[in-house]
């Protein structure tokens, strides 16, 4: 009998089976031969919230939530962060290597390139009220480019689908900040092709307030750096959506909507902002150790720690947190961040959150920072659109590029009624 197999024996029947395992797994659809008759459907696996489930295969994220681990196509998150601007590391999640000089400064020019948006985007979110949530905002806008690009219906082209994640990348931070703009009662401010990736979402965001400041390198280089740590995260709720949107062959620009729709929730992009809220409600540094014993007793979360992957420190709130240092000590030292410091000394210190393995995650750190930034709270998640949508249009071309993959379709266990005649 062969080590990497897995034997179950039906205590049912005394059936039984030798199941193969691979790569950890095994799947699930051998179980279906586990019956106790020929007419039985078979067993099936129960997995709400997919909490032990793999539905793909994938080799462009590596997370290791016990050692606290991030890697890009197997580069670590610190060294990309680093060394490495977001459009690199977009280029990298798309075609699974580094560009060198040449090929970055090709894409830097075709990203540029697409900066502008079809005329009909700019009127759609005219139409949006200014009291409108910029997520929905968004994806709508995102999901209109679907008609007014019709050729990314072809989804079987590879220079096809290679356009249309460049103009997604491209056109993303354009139509937030439009969007922006729109919520803010402000006119729109056109984009510029002189300006890098960055630095032109800044230029359109604010009119144009930052381009000759003495700190714009500053903040271009903090967002760059934030867009990188969002840009990718394994099978997460929005590529998860991605993936299964994509599956019956549907555009780029739909797919990503979806996605956007999926991120829009507090229980997934949302939650720095409800860091920030908290922040505010503790109001001093003094207040802290009150909260954490409410915590402790129940009687309020403390928003920002622990995370369904990491069982360790998120390697991306450490690099946040240096980030949040570089512009405090440029703009002026924040009452909100010496009360986000004095949480994470207390609880990295405390028995309760040690042992329960609640670390500081990445939005623990972010909400600050946009909001030194000027950014409203409101905005904060489609600050993390505009990172994660280069990941989402990798797992988006991977997914069409597998061949094992099918049309999404879960089983569910029916637990309605049998059967019941309708009344007379």
């Amino acid at each position: 009998m062969s080590k990497d197999t897995l034997t179950i024996i039906d205590n049912r029947t005394s059936q039984e089976y030798e199941i193969p395992i691979s790569d950890g797994t095994i799947r699930t659809r051998e179980l279906r031969n586990i019956k106790v008759s020929e007419d039985d459907f078979g067993l099936m696996g129960y997995d709400p919230g997919y909490m032990n489930t793999a539905s793909c295969k994938s080799r462009i994220t590596y997370i290791d939530g016990e050692k606290g681990i991030l890697r890009y196509r197997g580069y670590p998150i610190e060294q990309l962060a680093e060394k490495r601007s977001f459009l690199d590391v977009a280029y990298l999640l798309f075609f699974g290597e580094l560009p060198d000089e040449k090929s970055s400064r090709e894409w830097d020019h075709q990203i540029r390139k697409c900066y502008q948006v079809p005329d009909e985007i700019r009127r759609l979110i005219d139409v949006f009220p200014e009291h409108a949530h910029p997520m929905g905002m968004v994806s709508s806008a995102v999901s209109a480019l679907s008609s007014l690009y019709p050729d990314s219906r072809n989804v079987e082209d590879p220079e096809n689908r290679r356009m249309e994640a460049i103009r997604l990348i491209a056109q993303v931070p354009v139509i937030s900040a439009m969007v922006y703009r729109r919520i803010s009662g402000l006119p729109p401010v056109p984009p510029n092709e002189d300006l890098p990736y960055s630095s032109n979402f800044l230029h359109m965001m604010f009119d144009g307030s930052f381009d000759n400041d003495e700190t714009a390198q500053l903040l271009e280089k903090v967002l760059d750096t934030l867009f990188t740590l969002h840009g990718d995260h394994e099978q997460n709720c929005s590529t998860t959506t991605v993936r299964g949107v994509g599956s019956a062959n549907t555009d780029p620009y739909l797919a990503v909507a979806s996605a956007v729709a999926a991120l829009a929730g507090p229980l997934h992009g949302g939650a720095n902002e409800s860091v920030l809220k908290m922040l505010h409600e503790i109001e001093s540094p003094d207040n802290v150790r009150e909260r954490i014993e409410m915590a402790k007793r129940g009687e309020a979360r403390l928003m920002g720690f622990g995370h369904r992957v990491y069982k360790n420190y998120d390697p991306r709130a450490k690099i946040i947190k240096k980030l949040a240092h570089e512009i405090f000590a440029s703009i002026g030292t924040s009452r909100l961040l010496d009360i986000a410091l004095e949480l994470e000394r207390i609880t990295l210190s405390d028995d309760y959150f040690i042992s329960r393995k609640l670390y500081p995650n990445v939005d623990f750190y972010s909400g600050l920072i946009y909001e030194a930034l000027g950014f409203p709270s409101n905005f904060f998640t489609v600050l993390f659109v505009i990172g994660r949508t280069p990941g989402w249009v990798s797992q988006w071309e991977e997914m069409v590029l597998d061949d094992e993959q099918k049309i999404a379709r879960p089983r569910q266990i029916y637990l309605g009624h049998d059967y019941r005649d309708v009344a007379d």
